[in-house]
């Protein structure tokens, strides 16, 4: 199995909230991480989220579970969800 790199990362909504959640690809590329952070944040009626580069940076290096390797490959990153996120 592929190694998968985590991205640690925090964003702020409209209305104050803060998301934690942690972004996880096969490349370890930061500028992708915020691209894909911010894709997620739309897709769940937040984009207008305040997210930047120093809210998403890299934590470590794992092997993805199946789950969230399912959705790397079928996206090219997978979403962990943590404080704050939708279920």
């Amino acid at each position: 199995m592929p190694l998968s790199h985590v991205f640690d990362t925090y964003a702020k909504t409209s209305k104050g909230k803060i998301l934690h959640f942690n972004v996880v690809l096969d490349e370890q590329a930061p500028e992708k991480a915020v691209h894909y952070a911010k894709e997620w944040l739309t897709s769940i009626g937040h984009s207008d989220a305040i997210l930047t580069a120093e809210n998403c940076y890299f934590y470590h290096t794992v092997i993805a579970p199946p789950t969230l390797r399912q959705e790397i490959d079928k996206l090219g990153y997978a979403i962990f969800k943590m404080e704050g996120c939708p279920k």
